[in-house]
């Protein structure tokens, strides 16, 4: 009995202990409280996020404000605390509390949040001038108002970039020398053609342009010289505001662009759309003289051009760790263009061929995001869907004037294409110096591109038959993993990683010709790679850092590329893609140094790559004409080669009032291709053919260099200069290319909202592509466009009232309005 009541009491005491223990834990479970206001206006600021984190810096709990600023939150353990009051566009605050039994609500009281200044302006305020930063894997340009004078559009700004060349005939960007290079628009590729694209976006839209020569393997692995990637300015101040473009320019035909952007921001919702376009007629003309013949033709190309580019969006904060965004964008365009070639052979006997060609397009993009905030700082997921649509109709008029062949014809062109991308990224910072990134991502690619004729050709036997239709079906699917691992040790850093890729390839080139026999070719091409990526960094002090770096690439072959419809044709010239077309790859090494100085920084780097199965246009005689004397032009895969070259870029300060902006690159590439010529010019036979393989050690240079200087508070000017060296090809060499540009700008009203500029380009005239060449006929030409501009713009920033959104919400509480708000 003795032992029974001893253990009721043990049983109680430990109950009563238990329970007191308890009570206890419940009674230091503490709150806090507070609100929060804008320091100037001593408003209340509604969606503020609150965090709460522990003494290890671990996030313990958190919350946003009310509509009136206020916050409450409780279940705050016992302990110290730091409260983080945190706002876009505002500084954050950070308050240190402790809860114990004696201090269990804590009220913080009213709490002033000032404005940040710089963060303000980063989205809203173009940088007086650009920089040159070299990060980990890649040299950001920040575009500042200096280089935007220099240009209406971004094609216009990439020619002011270092190691990047624009052809102004095609609009084809090229990055150290070589036009396998990937442009993305925040991050994302577009079924829009690139020189298309480039012509549709306003330079004051441009926040930076990254340069990523040597990518890590979280980045797909296509494009052998790189990815271009321009980052766009997005606003996400309070309420509503946005910005005006327009721009006129002329030569021989006037050019104008236009655009404007909108956001609208309140509390948990951010819309934002904008509408851009470029409309205008483009003058060019060149001529070719053929040695062999003494033949010349003399070409004269017009266009009229209308774009259109549409984009919406809306980011939802569901709190203030999950995100939700979706956009769209939409391009129109359509264009008339009008081509005159004059032959015009020794005998002074003229022929002519008129080329009319009418294009419409249209594209769709809508894209839908996902973003997780772990309670780990840093730590987050990001989900994405992406899809892609284009579709094109191309009607062209061949119309010939004393030939014998070919007669007259039209070409019937309609293309469509979609792309649908998956990705899935995670970032884990496993400790404050170790990161790990791990994804996946799925893209699938289909494309048709479906070709009549009414015209005739000639078949392998020679015989004249009618042009066959054809239809053409790619397919690419690509699936991919990959994973990334860098760590940070004092002075030193390193981070490497690999993407795993398996990749179907399938090709349908399908014939139809009148007799209703049908030519089908069709083509496989399955694979899997490994793309490794490594970057070492060393940071000998805060003004100097060194890295090398390593990844292995891969090129793709285009759809022209593989196309083996005809993509355009002259009198004597028709050029076609080859299906059977294999990627190339390439390894890249890199060596890079980047010096800060007071009044600047310089980055100076090498690079070395080895490409295989290199991918290059042949030229070859066109065995169905002889007598006429015409080529083909197409692609193929030959031998392994090399590339290898020195960039230097930075930017000084030598006064207040003068800033410089320069870059040298030279590389040097082995080019390898197929060229054909003749052993007899005179009634010439097939076995007059001669077929070699080419190999061309080529030396380039490149040089620019930009002055901006600040006449006043208001008033800036501008010097460009640039000279492209001389360029030898396989087929024809180049010769050297160079201009000088002049702009001012001025900026005008309260916080100098509107800006109007001014620049006249090529003001010397010299811009021209002039070549030479031996096969497969020795030849000499020259090319020009309209170079020598002018060019007015003139911009407006307009809202940026950060409570419109608050007193509109008030009001629409008022009334119950059910409208949508924005758009």
């Amino acid at each position: 009995m003795k032992k029974l009541i001893t253990c009721c009491l043990l049983l109680l005491l430990a109950s009563n202990t238990h329970a007191q223990n308890a009570v206890v834990k419940l009674l230091i479970n503490g709150s806090i409280s507070g609100k929060v206001l804008d320091a100037a206006l001593n408003e209340p600021l509604p969606y503020v996020t609150i965090v709460v984190k522990n003494n290890t810096g671990e996030t313990v709990t958190g919350g946003i404000t009310n509509d009136d600023g206020t916050f409450n939150i409780d279940k705050i353990p016992e302990g110290n605390h730091a409260v983080s009051i945190q706002f876009i566009g505002y500084k954050t605050i950070t308050k240190n509390i402790t809860i114990n039994k004696d201090s269990k609500h804590v009220n913080l009281g009213n709490i002033l949040l000032e404005e940040a200044a710089a963060a303000l302006d980063e989205v809203t305020v173009v940088a007086e001038v650009s920089t040159i930063q070299q990060k980990v894997d890649r040299k950001v340009i920040t575009i500042g108002k200096d280089l935007t004078t220099a240009g209406a559009t971004a094609s216009d700004i990439m020619t002011n970039l270092p190691s990047v060349n624009v052809d102004q005939q095609t609009g084809n960007i090229s990055l150290r020398g070589n036009e396998n290079v990937r442009v993305m628009v925040d991050g994302k590729l577009s079924n829009v053609p690139i020189a298309q694209l480039l012509k549709q976006i306003p330079s004051t839209s441009i926040k930076s342009i990254e340069l990523i020569t040597n990518p890590s393997a979280k980045y797909n692995p296509e494009g052998m010289s790189g990815i271009i990637n321009i980052i766009l300015h997005k606003n996400t101040k309070l309420g509503f505001n946005g910005n005006i473009n327009l721009g006129l320019t002329k030569e021989v035909y006037a050019k104008f662009n236009s655009s404007i952007d909108v956001n609208y921001r309140n509390g948990k919702f951010n819309v934002y759309g904008s509408y851009g376009n470029n409309i205008g007629k483009w003058d060019n003309f060149g001529d070719i003289d053929r040695l062999d013949d003494n033949s010349r033709q003399d070409f004269n190309f017009f266009n009229n051009n209308k774009s259109h580019l549409f984009k919406v969006g809306l980011d939802y904060y569901l709190n203030d760790r999950n995100t939700i965004s979706f956009f769209t964008n939409q391009n129109l365009f359509e264009g008339n263009g009008i081509g005159n070639t004059l032959l015009t052979d020794a005998n002074s006997i003229k022929r002519r061929q008129i080329f009319g060609d009418e294009t419409e397009n249209s594209s769709g993009q809508y894209n839908l995001a996902y973003k997780h905030e772990f309670k780990k700082e840093n730590e987050t997921l990001d989900v994405e869907i992406d899809y892609n649509d284009f579709s094109q109709d191309q009607i062209a008029d061949f119309n010939f004037i004393n030939f014998n062949f070919p007669e007259d014809y039209m070409d019937f062109v309609d293309t469509k294409r979609d792309q649908t991308t998956i990705n899935v990224d995670y970032v884990n910072p496993l400790n404050e110096k170790t990161k790990l990134e791990i994804g996946a991502e799925a893209r699938l690619f289909n494309s048709t591109i479906d070709y009549n004729s009414t015209g005739i050709t000639y078949n392998s036997e020679g015989f004249v038959i009618p042009t066959p239709s054809t239809y053409f079906d790619y397919t690419r699917n690509i699936y991919s993993l990959y994973a990334t691992y860098g760590k940070t040790l004092e002075k030193w850093s390193y981070q490497v990683g690999a993407r795993f890729e398996q990749v179907n390839v399938d090709a349908e080139p399908l014939r139809l010709f009148k007799d209703n026999t049908v030519e089908l070719l069709p083509f496989e091409n399955d694979y899997f790679q490994v793309y490794p990526s490594a970057f070492l960094t060393y940071t000998a002090s805060d003004k100097n850092s060194y890295q090398i770096s390593y990844s292995r690439r891969i090129d793709r072959p285009g759809l022209q590329q593989v196309n083996p419809i005809r993509e355009w044709s002259t009198p004597r010239v028709s050029s076609f893609g080859n299906p059977e077309l294999k990627p190339q790859f390439t390894n890249s090494v890199e060596l890079n140094y980047t010096r800060n100085l007071g009044k600047g920084s310089i980055t100076a780097g090498v690079f070395y790559r080895i490409i295989e199965d290199q991918i290059s246009r042949y030229v070859r005689i066109d065995r169905t004409n002889l007598s006429d004397a015409n080529s083909i032009m197409s692609y193929d895969n030959f031998d392994n080669t090399t590339a290898y070259g020195l960039e230097v870029s930075g930017n000084y300060r030598p006064t207040k009032w003068w800033n410089l902006n320069g870059s040298f690159d030279l590389y040097s590439q082995t080019q390898k291709g197929l060229t054909e010529y003749l052993s007899n010019y005179e009634n010439p036979t097939v076995s007059d053919i001669v077929t070699i393989n080419s190999e061309v050690e080529n030396l380039v240079w490149n040089f620019r260099l930009f002055n901006n200087f600040r006449a006043t508070k208001r008033l800036n000017l501008s010097l460009f200069a640039m000279y492209r060296g001389k360029e030898e090809g396989v087929q024809f060499t180049r010769d050297p290319m160079y201009f000088v540009n002049t702009g001012l700008r001025y900026s005008f009203l309260e916080d100098n909202r509107a800006t109007f500029g001014f620049n006249y380009n090529d003001i010397f005239d010299t811009m021209k592509f002039a070549f030479e060449g031996d096969t497969p006929y020795p030849n000499v030409g020259e090319f020009n466009w309209e170079s020598n501009t002018w060019n007015i713009t003139f911009s407006y920033r307009f809202g940026g009232q950060k409570y419109r959104a608050l007193q509109r919400k008030q009001r629409d509480n008022d009334i119950k309005s059910g409208s949508g708000g924005f758009m």
